[in-house]
């Protein structure tokens, strides 16, 4: 709910490529219908996740490490359980975490926020009723491409785009590959966001060419918020909502030709509409209505870079699963993608290939 992808996309949009934006991971316990993250300590003190017929569905899918599995796995899981009609709640779109067993000291002690959250936004208190989850996305493992010292690469040849640094989750480094570990974006951001800091510096100190910038730079910006503020279209929230349909139903967990075709269609349309969008909300101040509606801006620039990349990588590897490509393909899709924009036609993706030690650290296939 609050990955709005604004870095990302304003980079895009200036020229910068992106790089692996179709692999986005998602977490197994976002609050229903609203996304916000339920701690991953509810499965680590011993919540039980069941589906609609009161079973602990991780049984059938990872019986040894049962709530325990890695997340893709997990999500994949409580997935497979909503598709196939064992969702819970009015829509079947939910999963059921039971904290009830742990008990009410318990609860108390160790996941007071997660309870307070239920409370707040369900009226579910775990301590007397299983709260309502689903899936929710959560991390990109993509991102603006830089190199290990946070210099931006202007493209799949290593070449930089002179002063532009990056780092932290906007960046990626590709530490993560196709499928982040959990806790280690913080040591991504600690340690790269450490060197960019130390690169930016013996940038500036070693005789950087620094040049003023021409004319005024908020003009564009200014005269963004006032088309917003006099456009006579639809509210900007009404796409927001259409556009995050689209993505869960789409391109989801589980991702195909026809789907991921039909968002692509339907992005376009939502940035032809988006050009006569308009906000409620005409004040200049703490207008949270405008701000919604400049980050509904970015995340349908950063969804199209996503939709594109994952209907061309056709093969599954971590977060990004297609039912019509199961097998992951590495003699074929062991590489990089890189989306560059392209006009109104969408983006231009190019590859780049994957450098890593395949001696010693030979390709395996992951299995629990």
């Amino acid at each position: 709910y609050a990955n709005t992808g604004d870095g990302v996309a304003i980079a895009y949009r200036n020229g910068v490529p992106l790089m692996d934006m179709e692999f986005v991971q998602f977490h197994p316990t976002g609050l229903y219908r609203h996304g916000i993250l339920m701690s991953e300590a509810c499965r680590g003190e011993g919540g039980y996740l069941l589906n609609g017929n009161g079973e602990r569905f991780m049984e059938n899918y990872a019986p040894d490490k049962m709530e325990l599995a890695p997340r893709d796995l997990v999500s994949r899981s409580e997935q497979t359980e909503i598709n196939e009609g064992r969702g819970v709640m009015a829509d079947k779109q939910g999963i059921y975490l039971d904290l009830r067993h742990l008990g009410r000291e318990k609860i108390l002690k160790r996941l007071p926020e997660v309870r307070q959250i239920a409370i707040d936004f369900l009226g579910m208190d775990p301590i007397d009723v299983p709260v309502a989850i689903q899936p929710t996305a959560h991390y990109s493992m993509g991102g603006i491409p830089t190199d290990v010292d946070g210099r931006v690469l202007a493209d799949a040849d290593g070449n930089l785009v002179q002063g532009f640094f990056a780092a932290g989750e906007c960046a990626c480094v590709s530490v993560h590959g196709a499928n982040r570990l959990g806790s280690n974006s913080l040591l991504e951001a600690s340690v790269f966001g450490r060197r960019a800091g130390y690169a930016i510096a013996e940038f500036i100190n070693g005789g950087a060419k620094l040049h003023p910038i021409s004319g005024d730079p908020a003009e564009k910006n200014r005269g963004r918020v006032h088309k917003l503020f006099t456009n006579e279209g639809e509210l900007a929230e009404h796409i927001l909502a259409e556009l995050r349909e689209t993505m869960t139903e789409k391109c989801g967990i589980y991702r195909d030709e026809t789907r991921l075709t039909e968002a692509k269609e339907a992005i376009h349309q939502y940035q032809t509409r988006m050009k006569e969008a308009r906000v409620m909300d005409k004040s200049s101040r703490f207008n949270t209505d405008l701000l919604a509606a400049l980050e509904a801006e970015h995340l349908v620039t950063f969804s199209e870079v996503i939709v594109a990349g994952a209907l061309e990588r056709k093969e599954s590897r971590g977060a990004h699963s297609r039912t019509d490509f199961k097998p992951r393909d590495d003699d074929n899709w062991l590489m990089h993608t890189m989306a560059h924009k392209n006009g109104t036609s969408g983006p231009r993706l190019s590859y780049k290939p994957v450098f890593v030690d395949f001696d010693r650290y030979p390709p395996q296939k992951r299995a629990y």
